[in-house]
């Protein structure tokens, strides 16, 4: 099993797919980084070579990817600059409302979480 980025990746995957469970890495910055790092993108993980798992950490680790914490770091840091200057979309984001012009009539309940429902619960 290789770990990359603090991440385990899954041993029985195919390189190209076991690079995107990192956070940051979809499929097409998985293929350019094996194309750069000269690895064939059909092998499976776990028989990633020693000097190949380091090939591909360290073209990772290049300042040309933004991947977990630092990724995670500034995506976070671009909500709570948005919620400070007080923008629509930041003002959205604070009330954990859809900031896209999705419709809340209906639906919106992975944001809005589940219904309140009337009544509530009696006082025991």
């Amino acid at each position: 099993m290789a770990r990359i980025q603090g991440v385990d990746l899954p041993a029985n995957k195919r390189v190209v797919v076991g690079l995107t469970y990192i956070y940051g890495v979809g499929r097409s910055t998985a293929e350019k980084v094996l194309q750069r790092t000269e690895i064939d993108p059909s092998i499976r993980v776990k028989d990633l070579t020693e000097e190949q798992t380091t090939r591909l950490r360290d073209e990772l680790n290049k300042a040309e990817y933004k991947t977990e914490g630092t990724l995670r770091t500034e995506m976070t840091m671009n909500i709570k600059r948005l919620m400070d200057v007080g923008c629509y979309r930041g003002l959205r984001h604070r009330r954990g409302l859809p900031a896209h012009g999705q419709r809340t009539k209906t639906n919106a309940r992975t944001r809005k979480g589940p219904k309140a429902r009337p009544g509530g619960k009696k006082k025991s």
